[in-house]
Protein backbone atom coordinates (compact mmCIF):
# COMPACT_ATOMS: atom_id res chain seq x y z
CA UNK A 1 0.00 0.00 0.00
CA UNK A 2 2.64 2.30 0.80
CA UNK A 3 3.92 1.88 -2.83
CA UNK A 4 0.85 2.94 -4.37
CA UNK A 5 0.46 6.07 -2.00
CA UNK A 6 4.16 7.30 -2.40
CA UNK A 7 3.63 7.00 -6.77
CA UNK A 8 -0.45 8.62 -5.77
CA UNK A 9 1.80 11.90 -4.44
CA UNK A 10 4.03 12.10 -7.98
CA UNK A 11 2.63 15.27 -9.56
CA UNK A 12 1.56 14.67 -13.14
CA UNK A 13 2.26 17.97 -13.68
CA UNK A 14 5.97 17.37 -13.18
CA UNK A 15 5.84 14.04 -15.17
CA UNK A 16 4.62 15.45 -18.22
CA UNK A 17 7.10 17.64 -18.68
CA UNK A 18 9.76 15.46 -17.74
CA UNK A 19 8.23 12.72 -20.12
CA UNK A 20 8.65 15.36 -22.94
CA UNK A 21 12.19 16.33 -21.81
CA UNK A 22 13.44 12.63 -21.55
CA UNK A 23 11.77 11.41 -24.88
CA UNK A 24 13.14 14.57 -26.71
CA UNK A 25 16.72 13.85 -25.26
CA UNK A 26 16.55 9.91 -26.44
CA UNK A 27 15.93 10.96 -29.72
CA UNK A 28 18.38 13.69 -30.19
CA UNK A 29 21.18 10.79 -28.25
CA UNK A 30 20.10 8.49 -31.16
CA UNK A 31 20.54 10.42 -33.75
CA UNK A 32 24.04 11.05 -32.57
CA UNK A 33 24.42 7.87 -31.93
CA UNK A 34 23.51 6.77 -35.69
CA UNK A 35 25.63 10.13 -36.83
CA UNK A 36 28.64 8.64 -34.71
CA UNK A 37 27.95 5.67 -36.69
CA UNK A 38 28.12 5.87 -40.04
CA UNK A 39 31.43 7.97 -39.24
CA UNK A 40 32.79 5.30 -37.94
CA UNK A 41 31.60 2.52 -40.14
CA UNK A 42 30.48 4.37 -43.34
CA UNK A 43 33.28 6.50 -44.06
CA UNK A 44 35.62 5.02 -42.05
CA UNK A 45 37.39 8.14 -40.82
CA UNK A 46 36.96 8.06 -36.89
CA UNK A 47 35.34 6.39 -33.50
CA UNK A 48 34.78 9.47 -31.27
CA UNK A 49 31.01 9.79 -32.45
CA UNK A 50 30.14 6.52 -31.15
CA UNK A 51 32.93 6.52 -28.22
CA UNK A 52 30.56 10.23 -27.04
CA UNK A 53 27.00 9.35 -28.31
CA UNK A 54 27.20 5.76 -27.17
CA UNK A 55 27.23 5.94 -22.97
CA UNK A 56 24.90 9.24 -23.99
CA UNK A 57 22.52 7.05 -25.85
CA UNK A 58 22.84 3.88 -23.13
CA UNK A 59 22.14 6.86 -19.91
CA UNK A 60 18.97 8.14 -21.65
CA UNK A 61 17.65 4.70 -23.42
CA UNK A 62 17.39 3.98 -19.15
CA UNK A 63 15.96 6.93 -18.02
CA UNK A 64 13.20 6.74 -21.10
CA UNK A 65 12.52 3.30 -19.96
CA UNK A 66 12.30 4.40 -16.05
CA UNK A 67 10.36 7.44 -16.90
CA UNK A 68 7.93 5.96 -19.45
CA UNK A 69 6.87 3.53 -16.07
CA UNK A 70 6.65 5.89 -14.21
CA UNK A 71 4.30 8.31 -16.60
CA UNK A 72 2.29 4.46 -16.72
CA UNK A 73 1.50 4.83 -12.96
CA UNK A 74 0.79 8.51 -12.99
CA UNK A 75 -1.05 8.65 -15.99
CA UNK A 76 -2.82 5.48 -14.97
CA UNK A 77 -2.27 4.26 -19.05
CA UNK A 78 -3.52 0.72 -20.05
CA UNK A 79 -0.96 -2.12 -20.82
CA UNK A 80 -0.59 -1.43 -24.47
CA UNK A 81 0.08 1.95 -24.35
CA UNK A 82 2.79 1.08 -21.93
CA UNK A 83 4.34 -1.12 -24.38
CA UNK A 84 3.80 0.89 -27.03
CA UNK A 85 5.72 3.67 -25.40
CA UNK A 86 8.25 1.13 -24.46
CA UNK A 87 8.22 -0.11 -27.89
CA UNK A 88 8.86 3.45 -28.86
CA UNK A 89 12.42 3.77 -27.40
CA UNK A 90 13.28 0.86 -30.16
CA UNK A 91 13.00 2.78 -33.55
CA UNK A 92 14.94 6.18 -34.06
CA UNK A 93 12.94 9.02 -32.94
CA UNK A 94 9.79 7.00 -31.89
CA UNK A 95 10.39 8.28 -28.77
CA UNK A 96 9.25 11.98 -30.07
CA UNK A 97 6.13 10.24 -31.99
CA UNK A 98 4.74 8.43 -29.22
CA UNK A 99 5.49 12.27 -26.71
CA UNK A 100 3.18 13.58 -29.77
CA UNK A 101 0.69 10.90 -29.98
CA UNK A 102 0.02 10.61 -26.14
CA UNK A 103 -0.29 14.09 -25.75
CA UNK A 104 -2.82 14.62 -28.39
CA UNK A 105 -4.83 11.47 -26.93
CA UNK A 106 -4.35 12.85 -23.95
CA UNK A 107 -2.53 9.97 -22.08
CA UNK A 108 -0.48 13.15 -20.56
CA UNK A 109 -3.53 14.63 -18.80
CA UNK A 110 -3.73 14.27 -14.82
CA UNK A 111 -6.10 11.46 -14.59
CA UNK A 112 -9.27 11.88 -12.54
CA UNK A 113 -8.94 10.64 -8.85
CA UNK A 114 -11.79 8.40 -8.84
CA UNK A 115 -11.89 6.61 -12.54
CA UNK A 116 -10.57 3.62 -13.16
CA UNK A 117 -7.70 3.06 -15.71
CA UNK A 118 -9.21 2.71 -19.11
CA UNK A 119 -6.74 4.44 -21.25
Amino acid sequence: MARSRTLGAVNPRIVRPLFRAVAIAEALSWTGLLIGMYIKYIADTSEVGVQVFGPIHGGLFMLYVAVTLLAWRVFRWSIPTLLWGLFASIPPLATIVFDIWAERSGRLDAPERDTAPAR
